[in-house]
């Protein structure tokens, strides 16, 4: 029932093929953006980001590592990620998976043994607001409009 071999793979089962490939030799400092399937066995520092590509998928390997926040529909991760995860579709944490920040979600699964230092944050349809992550200053500033304009009606 529970058995690896049972396991489907949420890239195998949408057909996305990933034309992307940062290997394990590569570290790279700034954010990507990306449709499709993008693999990570690297280092990146920044944000990455998909398309309006609603199928889009990002793999980070149990060696990938990346320091920033991670925004894509479908999300599986087995290596660490410093920063908040945004999956508006689904989310995988594998077995070796670390993430050191919030992961907000539509739908997840979780392995034994994967770690998550932040908070889960379940969200049906994740709103725009909530993918401005770039900039949080600006977003924060934007909530404290909305408290403001609403303790005035």
């Amino acid at each position: 029932m529970w058995g690896k071999n049972k396991r489907k793979d949420i890239a195998k089962s949408h057909n996305v093929p990933f034309e992307t490939l940062i290997s394990s030799k590569t570290s790279m400092e700034g954010d990507i953006q990306f449709s499709g399937g993008l693999h990570i066995d690297g280092l990146i520092k920044g944000t990455i980001r998909s398309t309006d590509d609603q199928e889009a998928v990002v793999r980070i390997s149990d060696i990938g590592e990346i320091d920033g926040d991670v925004i894509a529909p479908h999300i599986i991760i087995n290596g660490t990620v410093y920063g908040d995860v945004y999956a508006s579709k689904h989310v995988e944490l594998a077995e070796n998976a670390s993430v050191k920040g919030n992961v907000y979600y539509n739908l997840i699964e979780m392995a034994m043994g994967a770690e998550v230092n932040g908070n889960l944050v379940h969200q049906k349809q994740p709103s725009p607001e909530d993918q401005v992550v770039g900039d949080k200053e600006n977003a924060s500033d934007a909530v404290a409009l909305k408290a403001v304009a609403s303790q005035g009606e």
